[in-house]
């Protein structure tokens, strides 16, 4: 009796752990194959070939280009005049909007072009400021096109193309030069 009762006092619940190093290293590869990493994939613009030296570049009339030159301070220069940020959208707007009505802009939206030049030590912010003031005057006047089409907003317009033409790029196409610094 005595014997008996010494076996059952040996005997402990234990939880078993040999399964634990298992199901960890299990989640270890599950997040690895699963994590998606942000890699900085810095401006997605496409630059066109360089052209020939031989060939001359096309010519533009000086009525159809919005010049817009960021300087080394960030100071922000619309027709060689000091401007703010916040005005670009709108002068960009009218420029490549105005359809010939004013002699100042632009005669057709396919021939405008805005011409963003920086300095070399032109702040980012600045520059990409700029850029983006740019670009979203693009996007409001493509929304206003896809609106005069029929469709609730540029968006729902791009997404009902399919693999169709899109009409709206093709009216007002995105004339942007970025120019190469000049030399200092």
């Amino acid at each position: 009796m005595a014997g008996l009762m010494k076996k059952k006092k040996s005997r402990e619940a234990e939880i078993p752990t040999a399964s634990m190093a298992d199901i960890a290293f299990l989640l270890l590869i599950f997040f690895l194959v699963t994590t998606t990493i942000d890699v900085d994939t810095g401006i997605g613009m496409v630059l066109p070939p360089p052209l020939d030296q031989e060939v001359d570049p096309p010519p533009v009339k000086e009525r159809n280009m919005l010049k817009i030159l960021v300087n080394e301070t960030g100071l922000v220069l619309l027709e060689d005049k000091p401007s703010a940020m916040s005005l670009i959208r709108g002068e960009v707007r009218k420029h490549v909007s105005n359809r010939g009505a004013d002699p100042n802009y632009s005669e057709d939206p396919r021939k405008a072009i805005v011409s963003i030049k920086t300095a070399r030590q032109t702040p980012y912010d600045a520059y990409i400021n700029v850029l983006d003031e740019v670009w979203m005057a693009y996007f409001e006047i493509w929304d206003s096109e896809a609106r005069s089409l029929g469709h609730p907003n540029y968006k729902e317009y791009v997404g009902s193309l399919g693999d169709g033409e899109n009409e709206v790029r093709s009216r007002v196409p995105a004339g942007i030069s970025i120019a190469e610094p000049d030399p200092s």
